[in-house]
């Protein structure tokens, strides 16, 4: 049985596209890490996209989109926990190729169950009023990524 995958909303789009930003970020780590790229240059690169790309998405996420979700729901409880370890992850700075692996993991994983199982499920309980003032707070920019050491290519 085939099942077609849900339509996402377009006041969620946005968040998927910055999604895909986030697998990019794990596609790099892994691709840094076959190249032989040293972790320090690695983490450089990825606590750029943390601050600049991540933090904001999270704020984001836990404000308007997580928000939409009972307190004691499940899904809403391990998004924000995710969200808390990998603010964690992202803090530390020692063990760096270990931190590192442990981001992309951790990271890949939660952007997955983001757009696997979180966001189906709010495009169920969602009303129009409630995506029009989640498409009125996501302002899209353009991706403007940090090539000053692009180490993945």
């Amino acid at each position: 049985m085939d099942k077609k995958p849900l339509k996402r909303h377009q006041a969620l789009q946005p968040l998927s596209r910055d999604h895909h930003h986030g697998l990019l970020l794990c596609w790099k780590i892994r691709t840094g890490f076959g190249k032989g790229v040293e972790p320090n240059r690695i983490k450089s690169y990825a606590d750029w996209f943390f601050e600049n790309h991540l933090i904001p998405h999270f704020k984001l996420e836990e404000q308007h989109i997580f928000s939409l979700l009972e307190d004691d729901n499940a899904l809403k409880k391990k998004a924000l926990e995710d969200h808390k370890a990998l603010i964690s992850l992202f803090s530390k700075t020692d063990e760096v190729a270990k931190t590192l692996s442990e981001i992309e993991k951790q990271l890949d994983d939660h952007i997955r169950f983001e757009e696997r199982v979180l966001f189906p499920e709010i495009q169920k309980i969602a009303t129009e009023e409630q995506f029009e003032t989640i498409e009125a707070m996501h302002h899209e920019k353009p991706f403007v990524d940090n090539v000053a050491d692009a180490f993945w290519t």
